[in-house]
């Protein structure tokens, strides 16, 4: 098969976003912002980077939230994220267990929808 991997997701975001973005994906849950390139920088947007994880908020000027359609973050440390996603006001609402998976659900602040799973670590 051609398909090696997914190089990166996008998620939309409306216009003028950016700081709320970087407040969230990378305040609270601690991704690195990269620049975005020269020709690209005048779309709006934010671009994060961390451990192969290529994540990318982009402007749509219809802008929609996915309330179900979702990315899932792979984290280490939940109950610590989930209290200080709690602490800063976000939602989180527990996902139905699945086997050897802890999971939440929480909202960006422009309503997109989030999966972030703990697996334990191999003994």
């Amino acid at each position: 098969m051609p398909i090696q991997a997914i190089d990166h997701v996008q998620i939309a975001m409306p216009a003028g976003g950016e700081e709320k973005a970087r407040a969230f994906y990378g305040g609270l849950l601690g991704l690195t912002e990269v620049e975005k390139p020269a020709n690209l920088k005048p779309n709006g947007g934010v671009w994060f980077r961390q451990d192969g994880l290529h994540l990318d908020l982009g402007v749509d000027p219809d802008f929609r939230p996915a309330k179900k359609a979702h990315v899932g973050l792979l984290v280490t440390g939940l109950n610590d994220l989930e209290a200080a996603l709690r602490d800063a006001g976000h939602e989180v609402v527990p996902g139905a267990p699945i086997p050897d998976c802890r999971r939440i659900f929480i909202f960006d602040p422009f309503g997109n929808r989030l999966e972030l799973l703990e697996r334990p670590s191999p003994a």
